[in-house]
């Protein structure tokens, strides 16, 4: 029998899948643009749960994977490589490589330190990212046109965007939960939990976090090669650690240690957003307030909050 976990997270794919043959029924066909981009997002805060909820590294530099990503397309596109596949596996390796030697170095550390050490790579990436003048410094950059799927300019044309992103999105969940279901998972959920007794019991914790660590980054860059693709522009922002905090916000909204609140919390924070945005210009303010009241009455995040509701206890 399929778990509460698993039937949500169906509820929202479906939901999700349905979206913009009724928005354009609706004659509002646009919006289909703001939910690829939650979608995105939520991917990200995907890669943060992994090792925010499971393995209870507060990573302050996340967005420097979502940078790699984007930045990916922008100079293999400026190469005349526009196939998104190369594109994906270009952002993956990148990605990869600057989480080993960050994450080596910053999983020695632990608590504020190691939340302060990633924000310091996070920035070093940031302004690094300035200095590319080629590339339009601080202002950024368009890119000349959407990626390529062999060959073919399908990701032209949003609706193809939009069923890209939702595959990815539901790859990314299932290899998550099977990841976290695992074996694997489970020494990470140990770390979380009592880092010294799984030390105690013979388990060298590094290799476990610093893997996690690893895939987290890999799979945070692919939501930057989609967002670059969904914006059509590209700017050091996109890693800069307001977005990293966007993105842990999005996670403790959600549910830390959850990946269907993780998933629900980016969708939830950026329709927010966007909804907000549109009835009042001091729209972060109401914001603010919200994961205050989110925070002081349902720490769990809206996962714990929906579990209430329906009286299921815990959330899975």
């Amino acid at each position: 029998m399929m778990s509460r976990r698993g039937m949500a997270a169906l509820i929202i794919f479906a939901l999700l899948a349905v979206t913009p043959p009724v928005l354009i029924f609706m004659g509002q066909g646009f919006f289909a643009s703001v939910v690829t981009r939650m979608m995105i997002y939520a991917i990200a805060a995907l890669s943060l749960d992994l090792i925010l909820g499971y393995g209870a590294l507060v990573s302050f530099g996340h967005a420097a994977f979502l940078g790699i990503g984007a930045y990916a397309v922008l100079m293999l596109n400026s190469l005349g490589v526009t196939d998104i596949a190369a594109q994906f596996g270009a952002a993956a390796v990148a990605a990869a490589v600057f989480a080993a030697i960050t994450g080596t170095i910053a999983l020695r550390t632990r608590g504020v330190y190691f939340i302060m050490i990633t924000l310091a790579f996070g920035q070093m990436l940031y302004f690094f990212l300035i200095s590319l003048s080629v590339f339009g410094g601080d202002d950024g950059a368009s890119l000349p046109a959407r990626s390529t799927i062999m060959g073919q300019g399908w990701l032209d044309h949003d609706l193809a965007l939009f069923y890209l992103v939702l595959g990815i999105l539901a790859l990314c969940f299932l290899g998550l939960t099977r990841l976290t279901m695992s074996r694997f998972g489970r020494v990470l959920i140990g770390t979380r939990e009592d880092a010294l007794r799984m030390q105690a019991i013979g388990f060298r914790i590094l290799p476990y976090q610093l893997t996690a660590y690893v895939i987290s980054a890999m799979i945070c860059s692919v939501a930057g090669v989609l967002l670059a693709n969904q914006l059509e522009y590209v700017s050091p922002q996109l890693a800069s650690w307001q977005r990293s905090g966007e993105l842990i916000i999005m996670v403790v909204l959600g549910g830390i240690g959850s990946l269907t609140g993780a998933m629900t919390g980016a969708l939830f924070t950026i329709g927010l957003e966007e909804g907000m945005a549109r009835i009042s210009e001091h729209w972060k303010l109401y914001f603010g307030l919200l994961l205050l009241a989110v925070v002081l009455f349902s720490p769990g995040g809206l996962a714990t909050l929906a579990a209430r509701i329906t009286g299921k206890g815990r959330p899975e």
